[in-house]
């Protein structure tokens, strides 16, 4: 009678703590595998989101740690994402230079930026955040185990979910998310239209580098409140899957970053829940759940045609 009520708490402590970690972990991958999907959908494949991850992630701490203000430190991160982003634009979009090399340096080029720019400013220190204020929905907050996991969280996290939104609408109803998808399905069409290939491409890589930095910044003050080099891990090319597996639908990119946000946090609800489990095992799962995903559903994926394919115009 007693061994019920015991397994129940420790079941509901299990799914909290899984679902608030998901959503935790989620957050940065859903704004990273968003922004990618715009850059794909414009037949941009930006591999460098990895390390415009990690540089929103320093340049959002540093923004909230000396601003004081979360806000400052998000549009600090926004703003390093577009400047690395300028990498890929010049090189790539206008220079034509290989996508997955440039994208591979600018993660190379990150990784060892923001490590000796974390080391030259704080040295062997590395100094926190406070914890970052959230917004309850009335109402919602209250259902039981999923109230306080989904319903009160920051307000960068509902802004990411209107952003789905905003996403879908853009690309599938207005003239500018058309030539967006154009750019990546048929950019000869689009140049021959009078609208320029090049600036739309620039525009959507652009628009990807903010998104990254906004995942990284939130990683860094909302997630973990500190930043530590190579914090992100591999993030930003599991968001690469996450947007590959969308097939273009915004929402999917929603559903994936939570699940894949889940098997990142596993480890935290499997010791509240009393399991153990070697550390090294649960460091392989979300990366044994990418390979299951890609074996399972990558044949249904849906890429553009001109996707990594530098446009020059007139060739054919």
């Amino acid at each position: 009678m007693i061994a019920l009520p015991v397994a129940s708490i420790f079941t509901q402590a299990f799914l909290t703590s899984l679902v608030a970690g998901g959503l935790l972990a989620g957050v940065p991958l859903m704004f990273t595998a968003l922004g990618e999907q715009i850059s794909e959908a414009s037949g941009v494949l930006n591999i460098g989101l990895e390390g415009m991850m990690l540089t929103g992630a320093y340049a959002g701490f540093v923004g909230a740690y000396y601003g004081g203000h979360d806000w400052l430190g998000y549009l600090a991160a926004i703003g390093s994402g577009v400047v690395v982003s300028l990498i890929m634009v010049v090189l790539c979009v206008r220079l034509l230079l290989d996508q997955i090399v440039v994208g591979i340096a600018i993660t190379l080029l990150a990784e060892g930026a923001t490590s000796v720019l974390q080391g030259a400013e704080f040295g062997q220190s590395y100094p926190r955040l406070p914890a970052a204020p959230t917004v309850s929905i009335p109402l919602l907050d209250r259902i039981p185990i999923f109230g306080e996991s989904l319903f009160q969280q920051p307000l960068v996290v509902y802004l990411g979910f209107g952003l789905i939104a905003l996403t879908t609408w853009l690309l599938r109803r207005t003239r500018p998310g058309l030539n967006v998808r154009a750019a990546g399905q048929r950019p000869q069409a689009l140049d021959a239209a009078g609208v320029s290939v090049v600036a739309t491409r620039s525009l959507a890589v652009m628009t990807t580098g903010a998104l990254a930095g906004l995942g990284g910044g939130y990683l860094a003050i909302a997630g973990a409140g500190i930043f530590v080099p190579f914090m992100t891990q591999g993030q930003g090319y599991i968001a690469i899957v996450i947007c590959m597996l969308a097939r273009g639908r915004p929402l999917w990119v929603l559903i994936g970053a939570f699940i894949f946000g889940m098997s990142l946090q596993l480890a935290t609800a499997l010791q509240i829940a009393g399991v153990d489990i070697s550390t090294d095992v649960i460091n392989m799962i979300p990366f044994v759940a990418v390979i299951l995903s890609l074996i399972l559903f990558a044949r249904g994926d849906f890429l553009p045609p001109a996707l990594a394919q530098p446009y020059v115009r007139g060739a054919r």
